[in-house]
């Protein structure tokens, strides 16, 4: 595969470099069913990987609270 992203008006204009991948088929298929322009999703999961974010929000990563709150004498059923 083949990357080429075009720099956009929004941010300041960045040398962009041709690169080429070797990636799994499975996985570009699925990347294809997201958007047209593959590059742009390769690129941002770059940049997020760089930047060390890891905000998944899925089952697997919610804490959930030990005990729910208990509420003050008298008040259990308003």
């Amino acid at each position: 595969m083949t990357m080429n992203a075009k720099a956009t008006g929004a941010r300041p204009t960045r040398e962009k470099v041709e690169v080429s991948i070797q990636i799994d088929a499975e996985l570009l298929d699925r990347v294809n069913h997201l958007t047209d322009d593959p590059s742009k999703v390769i690129e941002a999961a770059i940049r997020q990987w760089l930047r060390g974010d890891s905000d998944r929000d899925d089952d697997l990563t919610r804490l959930l609270p030990r005990n729910p709150a208990v509420p003050p004498r008298g008040e259990w059923n308003d």
